[in-house]
């Protein structure tokens, strides 16, 4: 009885883990829509907004690890969801900008340090066979996370000071996690015994004379540097290039960018603004959630090489098509930015560089988060976090407010001259309006891409990372891939727009393609198959082979 109890909770503080994750991410987009309006913000604030989530994060990712490998991972639970109740109350009460800086600073520590530490907690809390579910389940909750934010985006649209409340609802699951954790144990137990963990497939280089030592080999903690990561002690070197290759790998395989076209691709196929509003965000972000929960079920069956190396290959496939269909379709891009500090002047909301200009303003309060780029908060947990992402997320449509609202604030919805084309129905002049059956076949390889990154990727980078390292220094190094991780997607957010004008669209793509090719023979040489085995078991494999 109380085994099942652990395991249920180690599940319940590991989805809502992931769940707060998500909603963070997700919840700026519609926020930054009012905000916008009720503090005068210029282009250039805004993405001072959305980028210090990220900088708060990456903070935590550089000092975070430390917390968790010397005060364990449950205090640095605890301590996250302290942050991020303050964090909340701050965003939630703020009466200046720097307050809201400061707030999402706040929650972007809290929420990096909470990510890292869920994800080796509850690896180390469960028996091998159940790790793969349980850690994967973290993911889960992030994609959730996305699309209760956009729900909550929606119903607030409206509502005068909304974006208080979609912060301050941060609080509910935050206090959830926190008396989760409260009834888990401090130091980690294993719900199995040792000896059956060992019977399940063990990683092929293993024989079995190396198998009955480990069995007799008495298990020692040892204790590490944090230079160890980079020396040959141990292995140590290997587990970094593993660590290190698959968060870059992530990142480089595009998937931070893939999706803020999704809602041009809708459009493309003949969905009108509304709808495709609608349908990418939410459309991408259930195909999203269905593709998790397909990984859970199989990342201890068939095994993490499995689904990173399936995953990679449909992903290569699937922005290559998009490469070569945006050579004889090419998509239109738009570059432009308004802000919203004059309120009498003809109200149009800011557009970032990344995302696709509709050619008729969308006469509804649906929230651009439920337009295209928001479907790139969903993209996993790597990807989620970009500033260009989330601020592309923000501003993906022109939306002439509510009625009500308008006359509340005096905003008179107008589109912009830039906006292509003039009444007609959307995009009717592009020249790729015509090419109906390589729209669809563009928009099936974005639904295949998100599918197979949610599959891959999305789960398994992270699950691995809590595998690979021994436990006295896990924590340090799963934050300094993390920092890695961090820093790779911000890179290649903001350099997208000028990779796009240096070498075009669709070679882009096909770049991208090539890396997914790469990423596919990194996990073929590198990555060890772990699952069905104990953290130990995995640890004195490293150790002994090259």
């Amino acid at each position: 009885g109380r085994a099942l109890l652990i395991l249920l909770l180690s599940a319940t503080v590991s989805l809502l883990g992931g769940l707060i994750f998500g909603y963070e991410l997700g919840i700026i987009s519609g926020a930054l829509l009012q905000l916008q309006i009720d503090f005068h913000l210029s282009c250039f604030k805004q993405e001072v907004l959305v980028s210090a989530l990220l900088i708060g994060a990456l903070l935590a990712s550089l000092v975070g690890g430390i917390l968790i490998d010397h005060h364990g991972r449950r205090r640095a639970i605890l301590v996250s969801n302290l942050v991020l109740l303050v964090g909340s109350l701050i965003l939630t009460l703020a009466r200046s900008f720097i307050g809201l800086v400061i707030g999402r600073m706040t929650v972007g520590f809290a929420i990096s340090v909470s990510s890292m530490a869920c994800c080796i907690y509850v690896s180390e809390m469960v028996a091998a066979h159940q790790r793969g579910l349980l850690v994967s389940l973290y993911e889960a909750g992030i994609t959730v996370g996305i699309l209760l934010s956009y729900a909550l985006n929606y119903i607030f649209a409206d509502v005068d000071e909304g974006w208080r409340y979609m912060f301050g609802l941060a609080i509910a699951p935050t206090a959830m996690q926190f008396l989760s954790i409260l009834f888990l144990p401090v130091n980690p137990v294993k719900l199995s015994s040792w000896d059956s963990d060992c019977q399940k497939g063990l990683i092929q280089l293993q024989d079995t004379e190396d198998r009955a030592a480990a069995k007799r080999e008495p298990y020692k903690e040892k204790h590490y540097s944090f230079l160890d990561l980079f020396r040959t002690r141990d292995n140590m070197r290997r587990r970094t290039l593993v660590g290190l290759g698959l968060v870059l790998f992530q990142q480089f395989t595009g998937q931070p960018n893939v999706l803020g076209y999704a809602s041009k691709i809708f459009h493309s196929v003949g969905f009108q603004s509304n709808s495709s509003a609608i349908l990418a965000s939410v459309g991408l972000g259930a195909i999203k959630v269905v593709a998790t929960l397909v990984a859970m079920a199989f990342a201890d069956k068939a095994g993490r090489r499995v689904l990173l190396m399936a995953g990679c290959v449909v992903m290569a496939f699937s922005v290559t098509t998009i490469g070569l269909t945006s050579r004889i379709a090419p998509l239109a891009m738009a570059r432009d930015c308004k802000a919203a500090t004059d309120p009498n002047a003809s109200h149009s909301l800011t557009q970032h560089p990344l995302t696709p200009v509709s050619s008729q303003p969308a006469v509804s309060p649906i929230l651009p988060a439920l337009g295209a780029g928001k479907s790139q908060a969903g993209p996993g947990f790597a990807a989620t976090r970009s500033l260009a992402k989330a601020f592309a997320s923000t501003q993906s449509r022109e939306v002439v407010p509510d009625s009500s609202l308008a006359q509340k604030r005096g905003l008179v919805g107008q589109a912009t001259e830039e906006t292509v084309g003039s009444t007609g129905p959307p995009f009717g002049g592009a020249p790729w309006a015509e090419h109906t059956v390589l729209n669809w076949i563009t928009l099936l390889s974005m639904m295949a891409f998100v599918s197979a990154f949610s599959i891959g990727f999305g789960p398994m980078t992270w699950l691995v990372l809590s595998e690979i390292y021994p436990a006295g220094i896990r924590g340090r190094a799963f934050a300094f891939c993390n920092s890695f991780n961090w820093a790779a997607n911000l890179l290649i957010s903001l350099s997208f727009l000028d990779l796009i004008d240096a070498i075009g669209f669709s070679w882009m793509f096909l770049l991208y393609g090539l890396m997914g090719v790469m990423a596919v023979i990194f996990i073929y040489l590198f990555v060890p198959e772990t699952k069905g085995q104990s953290l130990e078991e995995i640890d004195q494999q490293f150790s002994r082979k090259r």
